[in-house]
């Protein structure tokens, strides 16, 4: 089965970091693409020693949105 995972990457001062934002796995890397490449790795391994966490993100569809913030 085939399901598509929403991530976040930030950048870091050596990197990035990738976090899953349904599961909660977070990798990193030297690039981007490392990044993502890494935590693909990460979040299987994470579903192969849990097998009740292929069913949690079943129904798992996080909502995106934005924050309005007036600072100064």
């Amino acid at each position: 089965m085939t399901r598509k995972l929403t991530i976040i990457i930030n950048k870091e001062k050596k990197g990035y970091v990738a976090t899953s934002v349904e599961l909660g796995v977070v990798s990193q890397g030297k690039t981007i693409e490392g990044a993502q490449k890494n935590l693909k790795e990460a979040v299987e391994l994470y579903l192969e020693n849990n097998p009740k966490a292929k069913a949690e993100i079943s129904g798992k569809t996080p909502l995106i949105t934005t924050l309005d913030l007036q600072y100064t």
